[in-house]
């Protein structure tokens, strides 16, 4: 990039928020995701919508990229720079701006972290539900472009199900805004579920309005080993199909429990084949009755141990162990591949046995686990960068479990995104049909590909130029055509 665009970068955000060290460039190169790096010419924290505006305006004028990032947790690439590119940090704008407890709503800033929303609304007696397993670190924003789920994805949804509205910048500049706090709205395209889940490649989001509901006043959290694997993929289907919605129902192997075991020490079966996390809440007397007929299901499979959390403090253990998987297998070996294939609840058993068929075939170590109770697997990759032939051996064992699982009627993610890591296999899931109408979205929005280019979509360079990012421009534009 010329030094002199960098001056007016400088300029646009002030001296004391632009920085272009080696150390800082390299801190800013990569994000949760493994294999992927690149080094960003400069990153900036801008204070304010007319910075965010003005970077924008720049890089349409002077052809470079804008990366948006929040905490950089995610695991599709989403957030990783491009040749000739800055990025654009958002972790400054971390306030909740209003907790509104008539409307049930929260307006926040997208550099919020997602657990820290929950404990202040929890203090109100309400609940924000989505918790992906980065909670503590991840930021609202970044759930918002990622559509994020979590453990309690099966019985209340994901980000997409509490977001009312957001405002945002647009890739030329220009300010929207999107939905409010009615409950019912209809008016026009639904624009808010394009933008949710568009990865950083349609703007970058300024606020955003969350819907909030009550906390329930109880629950009961179980958890149970299983001999066979089989038998914990059928007592799933078997839960689901008795018309219980768990709101936690979490499968763990026998490798991720060891893993697990290793870094917890909480007394995990080590000799199990697979292990089952369920969790049902709300209020009154029907908990019991849920948890008394989820017993009985697991007991008709085979369930080897059962095991009823007595206290929150115990509940809250189970869960933590859970929420550890992916660290714990981290510590395996030095490089850690997690994707999240998911299929339709019924094909559950199906596609744990084409996971561990595809760590047999490809001779890899595969972890699995992830929220069973609505079919989204993890299956974590134990691998290291520095063998090229088992890295190889790892890439065709995604696309086997990836293919299998659209196969299934299931989908290549459920909750990470395409970004880098998944987009050469989304044509496969979406069809050509489908890229083809994301690939519209993205020029018109984003007619000269500045914010983050590359991610879920190859796009193909214009021959015309770059395009007028202003009303002014459209004139000299048509005058060189």
């Amino acid at each position: 990039m010329d030094n002199s665009v960098l001056l007016k970068i400088k300029k646009i955000v002030g001296i004391e928020h632009y920085f272009d060290s080696p150390e800082d460039r390299i801190s800013y190169s990569y994000d949760g995701t493994p294999m992927l790096q690149q080094l960003p010419e400069a990153v900036v924290f801008p204070q304010n919508i007319e910075q965010i505006s003005g970077l924008l305006y720049l890089a349409n004028t002077e052809k470079f990229a804008i990366i948006p990032r929040g905490a950089g947790t995610g695991l599709s690439g989403g957030s990783i720079p491009v040749e000739n590119s800055i990025v654009v940090v958002m972790t400054k704008w971390n306030k909740i701006l209003e907790i509104d407890t008539a409307n049930l709503t929260a307006l926040v800033e997208p550099g919020l972290v997602t657990g820290l929303l929950q404990k202040e609304v929890e203090k109100l007696g309400l609940f924000y539900p989505p918790d992906p397993g980065s909670m503590t670190v991840c930021t609202i924003g970044g759930n918002v472009a990622e559509n994020a789920g979590g453990l309690r994805g099966l019985k209340y949804g994901v980000t997409k199900n509490y977001v009312l509205g957001v405002e945002m910048i647009l890739p030329t500049g220009e300010f929207l805004k999107i939905g409010g706090k009615s409950v019912k709205d209809v008016a026009g395209y639904n624009l808010k579920d394009i933008v949710i889940g568009s990865e950083g490649t349609l703007g970058i989001f300024s606020k955003i309005l969350l819907k909030l509901i009550p906390f329930p006043t109880r629950s009961k959290t179980i958890s149970v080993n299983f001999k066979k694997i089989i038998d914990s993929g059928n007592s799933v289907a078997d839960i689901i199909s008795s018309r219980i919605t768990p709101s936690m129902l979490e499968f763990l192997d026998n490798t991720t429990m060891n893993c697990v075991e290793d870094y917890t020490k909480i007394g995990l079966d080590r000799n199990a084949e697979a292990m089952l996390l369920i969790e049902v809440d709300g209020r009154g007397s029907s908990v019991d009755e849920d948890a008394e007929t989820i017993v009985s299901i697991l007991k008709k499979n085979n369930a080897s141990q059962i095991r009823i959390a007595e206290n929150t403090v115990e509940a809250l253990s189970l869960k933590t162990a859970r929420r550890s998987a992916f660290s714990a297998l981290a510590r395996r070996k030095p490089t850690t591949i997690l994707e999240d294939a998911t299929v339709p609840r019924s094909e559950l058993p199906v596609m744990i046995e084409k996971v561990r068929e595809a760590a047999s075939n490809f001779n890899v170590a595969i972890g699995n686990f992830g929220h069973a109770g609505d079919g989204n697997l993890h299956p974590t990759c134990l691998t290291d960068e520095r063998d090229s032939s088992e890295i190889t051996r790892a890439h065709k064992a995604f696309g086997f479990i990836f293919n299998e699982a659209i196969k299934l009627g299931g989908t290549i993610t459920g909750e990470h995104g395409t970004g880098l890591a998944k987009k050469d296999f989304l044509e496969s899931a979406v069809g050509k049909e489908g890229i083809e109408f994301m690939k519209k979205i993205k020029m018109v929005v984003d007619p000269n590909n500045v914010l983050n280019p590359g991610k879920i979509l190859t796009m193909k360079p214009r021959c015309e130029g770059t395009l007028p990012s202003r009303r002014e421009q459209i004139p000299d534009f048509h005058a060189h055509q």
